[in-house]
């Protein structure tokens, strides 16, 4: 489970922030539309990372089983 870390920009835009995922900060004009925002953004960050082969954050690899 990725946490999503949401606070109000002092110009009063949502921003929203995966911590676990550097770089992966979206904003929106309400606090859904930023988390709804950044949850997309995750997403891609997360097949970039599988596309490249480069490891993912421990929070994305539990959400993976092995057959």
């Amino acid at each position: 489970m990725l946490k999503i870390d949401t606070y109000r920009a002092d110009d009063g835009r949502w921003m929203a922030e995966v911590p676990a995922l550097p770089g992966v900060v979206a904003q929106g004009a309400t606090q859904a539309e930023a988390r709804a925002n950044v949850q997309a953004l995750a997403l891609r960050a997360i097949a970039d990372h599988i596309e490249n082969g480069e490891p993912l954050p421990r929070e994305v690899t539990a959400a993976f089983a092995t057959a």
